[in-house]
């Protein structure tokens, strides 16, 4: 599917390009020719080279959705909500030849709460186009202040796998709410319930009482418990089947009043 960002391009009759790679001496090539005074970078997940790097005259700009020198990498977004920080952001940085090592020009803080981390990004995105803009301003009639990061205070953000937002028993409730937050379509939540593989969608905190890696059913919903409390599995997706609601899965796998559930391996 096209992105946003190509849709609009297409719709203002822009001229799109995709390069697989930007190590292409030709890809280099056009955007010399191009001259661009700057160029502008969000979510793209790869470094550019030094060759392009070295193009624009202001430089590669960079939206970067965490407080640098904190989450430098891939998942800034998912690495805030797993540590429950209660804030991060958004830094427009100067892209240089490390990851993320680049000097920035603004940043603002976003409260975390209680977002998921497609709702997170979301806020962070439209922050950072406002931002964005708010800097090449100051780049266009030169007032632009260039803020070095602190190396020693740096943390890294690698990309999100299935074990960082796995669910064991002997987790406390809140450990586990920030995974399932964290979570996504390609790493997601997963418990493996009565033998049978869930990934878990949504759930809600209950008093309800259940043993660690024990299974009740609460007026006919899943309730799992953990270290110092439980959840409701309000919403489940079985594996290869849609979404549904916990209470669903129960009536349709048959669950019994009480099982086990244990991490998924």
């Amino acid at each position: 599917m096209p992105s946003p960002v190509k849709e609009a391009a297409t719709d203002l009759g822009l001229t799109i390009r995709q390069p697989e790679t930007l190590l292409d001496p030709e890809e280099v090539a056009y955007l010399r020719g191009i001259a661009p005074d700057v160029v502008c970078v969000a979510a793209y997940g790869l470094l550019l080279p030094p060759d392009v790097l070295a193009v624009p005259r202001y430089g590669c700009i960079n939206v970067h959705a965490s407080l640098l020198p904190r989450y430098r990498g891939a998942a800034p977004v998912h690495r805030a909500i797993l540590a429950g920080d209660r804030v991060t952001g958004v830094s427009i940085m100067k892209m240089e030849e490390g990851l993320d090592t680049g000097p920035y020009a603004l940043q603002v803080e976003v409260p975390v709460g209680e977002a998921t981390v497609e709702e997170l990004t979301d806020t962070l995105s439209t922050i950072g186009a406002h931002a964005l803009l708010d800097v090449l301003d100051h780049v266009e009639d030169a007032t632009v202040v260039w803020t070095r990061q602190d190396d020693a205070a740096a943390t890294y953000a690698p990309k999100i796998t299935r074990a960082d937002v796995a669910l064991d028993p002997d987790m406390t409730v809140e450990e586990a709410m920030r995974r399932i937050r964290a979570s996504t379509r390609s790493a997601s939540t997963r418990v493996c319930l009565a033998g049978r593989t869930l990934t878990v969608i949504a759930v809600v905190p209950t008093d309800t009482p259940v043993e660690p890696g024990h299974m009740t059913l609460d007026s006919g919903q899943p309730v799992i418990g953990l270290s110092d409390g439980a959840l409701v599995l309000t919403e489940v997706r079985p594996e290869g089947r849609s979404s549904m609601e916990g209470s669903c899965f129960a009536r349709g796998a048959r669950l019994g009043e009480q099982c086990v559930w244990e991490r998924c391996r």
